[in-house]
């Protein structure tokens, strides 16, 4: 069941140069599907004439009459030097000024005005010969080579990763000036010097043939990642082309970690062991996937090698469909799509699959609900497997009362009937964020389409209570896991996520769930896939 698969499509795509393996695969190296994909989000400051503002402006005019350009001679820059983190709250014209009477080119949009000013601070601070402003929070004892320094605003996980390429302090190593990266955990302060690690790693990877990990202070946090370090850790690595390591969250909890396939995904089972390997996958439009610029089908199945791959919104028309099956390759010619009838190139669900399986059903059974294509449902020898797009709530909440009080009894119902003669593997886009832990910013969400309390609900008394087990959870109770990223604001480079995608699965089988997971490093949607291995 498990030999090597196959699975291609001729004539849509190029086969050869899809980038899966997590090893070989950065963000910042994919063709995005979107221009907006990968974007970064810039963050807007107010030109409201406060108190602050008016204190700022007055040092600016002040400097202006000052011919010395240096720090300790203008009391503007002095009092910048002193409490950098002004530097982010001053206006556009407000950090001209002050590069103006620096004697820098005032170029740029903010950002770039921003680094500029706080380049020319640590300028003067080396020059000087001054210690790092962060030296008081370095152990002794320890080389400072190899100190690893950061100056933590308050602010949420979110702006890790955004803010990365802003700094408020600059320390001196080695007499030479390097960038220095911020991060926010709860408040703590914790330094990161990226460069440095970088350097510091390849210069050992040359001297000892391994890359040795760089001595930092313990963090008092009680946020553990990749990156950020919680108090039983004693190294923190630098890998930003891995953003879903890192620990997103609004809210984090003490206990919680952010999931990393690399470390958390399990082996396969044994020879001697009979398994199935299903992957689910919400395409955002199997036609555009298919279209996109280094994809390849086939390096994906080579590296999954899965039995079966349900997809949602794939957007296909039933004109589409027979070009599509006739494009599947030897080994892989089992497969059903269900299209939504009422509007064209909308939602859609299919099931593809190396092993033929005994019956299949499209829909629930139901006008009210099958209009849509959002339901396949295969019977295979010991299960029924379904792909489901459940309905989301839409913009304004339009279709919340219809979701909870039809769509999701209606599918409750018809996968019980189902229970009655052999266990059930319900997998999809469920539009629902069922606990805080599933979405960055559970606060910010209360009211929005996919975490409202109703849904939620919803998903507890329809699906849960009712006997089926959410296999990523029980596996990983404490454990950050997002499925999907909006394409706006950057939200998949800075891991600002929501678990929407789920495998669940009938009680009776759930302790032979040997294996589920997220595939966070494939992209070419705003889903990205998730996968079950199940013990037969």
């Amino acid at each position: 069941m498990n030999q090597a698969l196959q699975l291609g499509f001729r004539t849509f795509i190029n086969l050869s140069s899809f980038p899966v393996d997590p090893r070989k695969l950065g963000i910042g190296r994919l063709t995005p599907l979107r221009g907006k994909v990968m974007g970064s989000k810039r963050r807007s400051f107010s030109n409201s004439s406060s108190i602050a503002d008016q204190n700022i402006d007055k040092k600016l005019r002040e400097a202006i009459d000052n011919d010395n350009n240096t720090i300790s001679d203008n009391p503007l820059l002095q009092d910048i030097k002193d409490d950098p983190s002004k530097i982010e709250a001053m206006t556009i014209q407000q950090l001209r000024t002050a590069l103006r009477t620096a004697g820098i080119p005032p170029k740029g949009l903010k950002r770039k005005l921003v680094s500029a000013l706080q380049s020319y601070l640590a300028k003067e601070i080396d020059g000087a010969g001054e210690s790092s402003l962060l030296a008081d929070k370095q152990d002794p004892s320890s080389n400072s080579d190899k100190r690893i320094s950061m100056m933590m605003e308050t602010k949420s996980v979110e702006d890790q990763v955004q803010d990365a390429n802003s700094f408020s302090k600059v320390s001196k190593v080695q007499q030479s000036r390097r960038t220095v990266k911020q991060l926010q955990i709860k408040g703590k302060t914790v330094d990161v010097n990226a460069k440095m690690v970088a350097t510091e790693q390849k210069k050992s990877a040359c001297a000892s043939g391994r890359m040795t990990s760089l001595t930092k202070k313990k963090a008092s946090s009680d946020v553990d990642s990749k990156y950020v370090s919680a108090k039983n850790r004693d190294t923190l690595p630098v890998n930003l082309s891995e953003p879903w390591t890192i620990l997103a969250h609004k809210k984090p909890q003490k206990g919680w970690i952010a999931y990393n396939p690399r470390t958390m995904r399990r082996s396969l089972p044994t020879e001697n062991t009979k398994f199935v390997k299903i992957l689910s996958w919400n395409v955002n439009g199997l036609r555009a996937l298919l279209k996109l610029e280094g994809f390849s089908t086939m390096e994906l199945a080579k590296q999954e090698n899965f039995d079966v791959l349900c997809l949602q919104e794939t957007k296909l028309q039933e004109k589409d469909v027979e070009s599509i099956k006739q494009s599947l390759i030897e080994g892989y010619e089992n497969s059903f799509w269900a299209c939504s009838n009422t509007r064209l190139g909308y939602s859609g669900t299919a099931i593809i699959s190396r092993i033929k399986p005994l019956s299949v059903r499209y829909g629930l059974g139901m006008s009210d609900h099958d209009s849509e294509g959002r339901v396949v449902t295969a019977e295979f020898d010991s299960f029924y497997l379904l792909s489901v797009y459940v309905p989301n709530s839409g913009d304004g909440l339009r279709r919340l009362t219809y979701r909870i009080t039809e769509w999701d009894p209606s599918l409750s119902n018809y996968i019980k009937e189902l229970e009655k003669s052999k266990a059930v593997i319900l997998t999809g886009d469920f539009n629902c964020a069922h606990e805080e832990i599933d979405i960055y910013n559970p606060a910010g969400n209360r009211r929005s389409a996919g975490f409202t309390i109703e849904e939620r609900q919803s998903f507890s008394t329809n699906f849960l209570s009712r006997g089926f087990v959410d296999t990523f959870r029980k596996q990983n109770p404490d454990v950050v896991g997002y499925t999907y990223w909006g394409y706006r604001h950057g939200a998949r480079k800075g891991n600002k996520g929501w678990r929407l995608d789920y495998f669940l699965v009938s009680d009776a089988i759930a302790d032979d769930v040997h294996d589920s997971f997220i595939l966070p490093d494939v992209i070419g949607s705003d889903h990205c896939p998730i996968g079950l291995v199940l013990k037969l």
